[in-house]
């Protein structure tokens, strides 16, 4: 792949339907539970009305936002409850710092670990990956995303709760093409997998 200049690139290049398959090692009880999800990115410009509203929610200036993305998810994990689903919907905007177009804040319309508004950072490290780092009043997040190829994005992510790591994760995210969608259309029999993301 090409450098990747900024994170509204890399949210640029994030944009359409994507299959996540996912771990998630919970440390202290030294298991693992496997999951996948359906996601789909939409890359928002800085003119967007969900940018505005988002920025208006975190007391700082529209006109500072380079972008973001609107995304949804619809999944499940293997040790779910009945009736437990992982769904829902956040938006992302991108305020780049004023030396640095490569790191800044991230605002989120409701966080990761906590389903309030949120302002992380971010910055693109040497392997042109996007780094998050998010602060919650019980525990903190590192999230990593990165691209082997266009169609094939990774993410990484610890999270550490009174001072300790609780979990560990790995995802492995494939996009999904005109083709693919054809061909589950074609075989009814075919069972997707599906689970929550963190994005």
């Amino acid at each position: 792949m090409s450098p990747i200049k900024d994170a509204k690139e890399f949210f640029q290049q994030s944009a359409g339907q994507w299959r996540s398959q996912r771990t998630t090692h919970h440390l202290p009880f030294r298991r693992a539970e496997s999951g996948g999800s359906d996601i789909n990115v939409e890359f928002l410009n800085a003119d967007d009305e969900k940018i505005a509203t988002i920025c208006q929610m975190h007391n700082i200036e529209a006109t500072t936002a380079i972008g973001g993305a609107f995304v949804s998810w619809d999944g499940s994990m293997a040790w779910d409850k009945d009736n437990e689903d992982h769904k829902g919907t956040t938006v992302f905007a991108l305020i780049p710092d004023s030396k640095n177009p490569r790191k800044g804040k991230l605002l989120r319309e409701r966080g990761y670990a906590e389903i309030v508004p949120v302002a992380g950072e971010y910055s693109m490290d040497e392997e042109d990956g996007l780094v998050l780092i998010t602060e919650y009043e019980t525990m903190s997040i590192i999230e990593r995303f990165w691209f082997v190829n266009p169609d094939l994005r990774l993410r990484s992510s610890t999270v550490k709760r009174f001072g300790g790591f609780n979990t560990a994760t790995f995802c492995a995210e494939s996009r999904v093409t005109t083709s693919d969608r054809l061909s589950e259309t074609s075989n009814s029999s075919k069972t997707p997998a599906f689970a929550i993301s963190g994005w």
